[in-house]
């Protein structure tokens, strides 16, 4: 048995579909530095295609180039068709990493395509647009079957290769309405990497509450049949409907299962440690609260009352603990200001921005050149539409043209 398990978030394209709310494009920045942060393979950033995406996406690549982010690959979205492949190396220049997407389900086939488009149909344009981008410059396409899990296991070969053929890096089984079981997806995987020898990802969505049982059981099918796997994930779980795959369950489950932990191994590059503070940004960019019982990172994830655990964990946490809070990043204590607070933002002025910004260790040469960081400051705050945190504050002034960049939006 070969192969490892490679983590693929797509909170910044996926997650931010969730419906009825919003994150900002300096959000999703601090986003894709946090998850490089934590070891993350790639980030699936968003969509080159959306003019709105454009200078956030651009900016980002940037920051890499600047070493801003060190490994994570920044990977852009889009349909599988070739005007879509083109407009975002068009739009995105710089982008070294695409999914492309097209639906293969009979079912879908039917109702959004109409019976339009064949099977030949559907396989010729995304041999095309593989091929189309890696000749624009892509160095990974990963090519993504929407539906996978309601299209027939021989069609999924065929598309597969048909992939592989193409140039593909990738093949991403999407489980897009959440319906497969944790047998029957490591079953269908296993099958076809044996038949394909090509590499998958699991996308998979939580309407059955299973999202995480079927991303680590269809990788642990990729694993033994000797390909790599990648999980899709999502920090906390954010997505449409149920919800996607979450990444620090995800990481929990390869690390700490007993069935998983000598069996399917994770990157290593992984930084679990990382995780309570990207969940803790997350929550506060979304303006989503994390549920007391979220795994790992969850208000309750280590509290005991009943008598019975409450002594048992004071005796030996391993009693009822499978892993510590240190390990998931928490354990230190949080404080919080209760005297005098002076604060920087959207109407600021130059001497209480100098003094926040003493507090993080930076100081400006002169009143001028903070003023110019002060008025992007300014425009963050009015962008994000809630106080600024200190790793943003350091990240408009350390990269403040970068940062205009994501700022801007042309209508």
């Amino acid at each position: 048995m070969s192969g490892k398990v490679y983590l693929i978030d797509v909170t910044n394209r996926d997650g931010v579909q969730t419906s009825r709310i919003l994150l900002p494009k300096l959000s999703k920045t601090m986003l894709n530095i946090y998850l490089d942060e934590m070891g993350i393979y790639q980030s699936e950033i968003g969509f080159p295609t959306l003019k709105h995406e454009v200078n956030y996406i651009n900016a980002n690549v940037e920051l890499a180039k600047e070493g801003a982010i060190k490994r994570t690959h920044l990977e852009g979205w889009c349909r599988a068709v070739p005007e879509d492949v083109t407009l975002s190396f068009k739009n995105c220049p710089g982008l070294k990493h695409l999914n492309i997407s097209m639906s293969t389900s009979e079912i879908m086939l039917q109702g959004k395509f109409m019976g339009k488009k064949s099977w030949k149909d559907i396989l010729k344009t995304v041999s095309d647009s593989i091929r189309l981008a890696k000749e624009l410059g892509a160095e990974t396409v990963g090519v993504n079957a929407e539906d996978a899990s309601r299209t027939e296991l021989d069609k999924l070969i065929e598309f597969a290769l048909t992939g592989k053929e193409a140039g593909a890096d990738r093949f991403r089984y999407c489980d897009t309405l959440g319906a497969d079981d944790p047998i029957t997806i490591y079953e269908r995987i296993k099958a076809l990497s044996f038949a394909t020898k090509f590499p998958v990802e699991m996308h998979c969505h939580n309407d059955l509450g299973m999202a995480e049982a079927v991303s680590v059981a269809g990788a642990q099918g990729a694993i033994e049949a000797g390909v790599d796997a990648y999980i899709n994930t999502t920090i906390n779980g954010y997505g449409e409907r149920a919800g996607n795959c979450d990444l620090v369950s995800t990481i929990l489950a390869l690390k700490f299962s007993h069935g998983l932990k000598d069996k399917v191994p994770l990157d290593e590059h992984v930084d679990l440690e990382k995780s309570w503070r990207i969940a803790k940004y997350a929550s506060y960019a979304f303006n989503l609260p994390i549920p007391i019982s979220q795994v790992g990172v969850g208000a309750n994830a280590f509290a005991h009352e009943s008598g019975i655990h409450a002594d048992g964990a004071l005796k030996d946490r391993r009693n009822y603990e499978l892993y510590d809070p240190e390990d998931v990043g928490r354990g230190e204590p949080e404080l919080l200001e209760t005297g005098r607070i002076i604060t920087t933002g959207e109407y600021g002025g130059i001497k209480g921005f100098r003094h926040v910004y003493s507090k993080l260790g930076i100081e400006f040469h002169d009143d001028n050149e903070a003023r110019r960081i002060l008025e992007l400051a300014q425009y963050a705050n009015l962008h994000t539409q809630k106080p600024l945190t200190d790793d943003e504050l350091r990240l408009i002034a350390k990269y403040p043209e970068i940062v205009r960049g994501i700022l801007t939006v042309n209508p």
